[in-house]
């Protein structure tokens, strides 16, 4: 998320498992880019896998969708 915001030119908040990913400070096209380069590192896309029908809304969300889909 930093690299991202870095190239964006965006501020990012400060981030915590609570914090909303609304409120990081990136937009939309800044998390697809988050996401793709996750993938692209990880292999995994846990979108695509998910068994769950909801959007990760929080930091620490996103971050045990990916634990999960790695499991």
């Amino acid at each position: 998320m930093n690299v991202v915001a870095s190239e964006q030119d965006k501020r990012l908040a400060r981030l915590s498992d609570d914090t909303a990913l609304v409120d990081t400070g990136l937009d939309s096209l800044c998390l697809a880019i988050v996401v793709a380069r996750l993938e692209d590192k990880l292999g995994i896309d846990p979108f695509s896998t998910s068994e769950s029908n909801g959007f990760p809304a929080t930091v620490g969300e996103l971050i045990r969708f990916y634990e999960n889909a790695a499991k």
